[in-house]
């Protein structure tokens, strides 16, 4: 039973070899495939040194770097307005009121189901349409009708992420909080919220990295982000009468790629800051043992107290 698997037949000799005969084919499959790529687009000319030495220029650098900059303008609104939005309705939907429990109830439901682009495109219009009562210009009806989409839907999830981290903190800690006299305001605020965080923390940042990603929908509304900066390169620069799609989409998909990279370590070492944090409480040291014999010796020097003469 020491090689035994509850979860799965230990296979055989035959199916050890069959298991080994799949994984050549499979991994020779895919290397087949990708050599097959690269024949084509070595085919195509999207190998050439000419087609990647584009990256050696400096407008093209430039062009990178502001949608860069772009991107991570808007992330960062984005993502503390849909943490500040998420702490709102998650305390809204534990509510006592039953008022502002469904509102606050329909309003996740609501912009969870519908599709971010749908929202995004509808508040694009908005904001365009009455552009001037809004005083907005230039690309701003772009950039606010991204981040209020991004805004709504991801308030939405961590919303759900927090109100399940509140849930999750153990019952007797909000009841002593209350024994001590604290108003709600102050046991959602003092003692609930923030071990929701804490508990919350990788599931929040995960959905921080999703938000990241879903600023390239900005690409559909022409708001001038990494990927709309990304295909105007990739359409407007012609090298030996070749398109450069692939290139400049092999890089910007890494600069994505290693910013969503960037902030996942973050987040790890936020958590491992935490945990030691919480792990950083001085405990005394213990003293030396004490035999037997020595203890009793101690015992019999105590004097007995007389009776009738208790403290």
């Amino acid at each position: 039973m020491s090689g035994a698997s509850v979860l799965y037949d230990v296979p055989g000799p035959k199916a050890k070899t069959r298991n080994r005969v799949y994984t050549v084919l499979g991994t020779l499959a895919v290397l087949g495939l990708i050599a097959f790529a690269v024949l084509r687009l070595s085919a195509k000319g999207q190998l050439e040194p000419e087609v990647w030495n584009i990256f050696n220029n400096a407008g093209v650098r430039t062009n990178i770097r502001d949608g860069v900059l772009t991107t991570l303008q808007v992330f960062a609104v984005a993502a503390v307005l849909s943490l500040i939005l998420g702490v709102l309705l998650a305390v809204a939907r534990l509510s006592d009121h039953k008022p502002v429990r469904w509102l606050s109830t329909g309003f996740i439901e609501l912009f969870r189901a519908v599709p971010l682009l749908i929202t995004i495109y509808a508040l694009w219009v908005i904001f365009l349409t009455n552009r001037d009562s809004l005083g907005l210009t230039d690309s701003q009806p772009q950039f606010w009708a991204l981040v209020v989409g991004l805004t709504i839907y991801n308030g939405s999830v961590q919303a759900e992420v927090l109100r399940a981290g509140i849930n999750s903190v153990p019952t007797g800690q909000r009841e002593a909080a209350y024994a001590l006299g604290m108003s709600k305001t102050q046991v959602m605020t003092t003692v609930l919220i923030p071990q929701a965080v804490r508990a919350m923390l990788p599931t929040i940042i995960s959905q921080l990295v999703v938000t990241l990603k879903d600023t390239s929908l900005g690409y559909i509304i022409t708001f001038e982000e990494l990927l709309f900066t990304a295909r105007l390169m990739s359409t407007n620069i012609i090298v030996n009468g070749n398109d450069t799609y692939v290139p400049v989409i092999i890089v910007t998909g890494a600069i994505y790629v290693s910013m969503c990279l960037a902030l996942s370590a973050l987040a790890n070492w936020i958590e491992r800051r935490g945990r030691r944090a919480r792990a950083g409480i001085e405990v005394t040291s213990a003293g030396e043992p004490v035999a037997a014999g020595d203890a009793m010796e101690v015992a019999d020097a105590v004097p007995d107290k007389p009776a009738g003469k208790q403290d």
